[in-house]
């Protein structure tokens, strides 16, 4: 078990090419994407939470959008380079003490603080290298997904991913956390947000 603190870093600094317009910044029941998904980390207990926001008008807007939520905010200068920068950004902006950093997206909107909860649990109960999650019967594997901050020097990846090959490395150590498929979904494209919005009507 640990005691030492369990941070949070919300990824926001998508340029979302496929969309054609700003993914954190949509609103699902009146709430800008990123928003919500920051409150969803906020509420579930973590010490600190990064934002990882882009440069520029956007980065404005978004930080707009997360206005009088206690944050810390960290820029992705060359968003352009794919998720890997921002991984990089978040990291940067940790405390040196943290015991260990959960990454989340900011456009999957039906990941709960419930879920941010139990991923810091399990990694306070267990002090394991990772704790990852699983989506569904299909058991489709996607963030949020913490990292002991002993492996947090090993983010060496580039392009639009996460680090995989750390994932590879220690997954014998995992404790993995079972998920509900409709937590999986995320928006990347427009199609994606229709659904997203026809899965949140009551």
């Amino acid at each position: 078990m640990t005691n030492a603190p369990v941070w949070a870093v919300l990824l926001a600094a998508g340029l979302s090419r496929r969309l054609g317009q700003p993914k954190q910044l949509l609103r699902l029941s009146g709430e800008p994407l990123v928003r919500r998904a920051v409150r969803a980390v906020l509420d579930a207990g973590y010490a600190g939470v990064v934002a990882v926001i882009p440069l520029g008008e956007l980065g404005q807007q978004v930080r707009a959008a997360l206005d009088g939520l206690p944050l810390v905010f960290a820029e992705n200068p060359e968003p352009e380079r794919g998720l890997s920068e921002s991984f990089r950004a978040g990291i940067a902006a940790l405390p040196p003490d943290v015991a260990a950093a959960n990454f989340a997206l900011a456009d999957m909107p039906f990941v709960t603080a419930e879920h941010h909860r139990a991923v810091r649990e399990a990694f306070e109960a267990t002090g394991a290298p990772l704790v990852l999650a699983r989506f569904g019967p299909d058991k489709v594997r996607a963030p949020p997904h913490l990292f002991r901050a002993d492996l947090l020097g090993g983010f060496t990846q580039s392009g639009d991913h996460g680090p995989k090959h750390l994932i590879r490395d220690y997954a014998g150590q995992a404790v993995w956390l079972d998920l509900p498929a409709g937590a999986l979904r995320d928006v990347d494209t427009p199609e994606d947000w229709a659904g997203v919005s026809a899965a949140s009507q009551p």
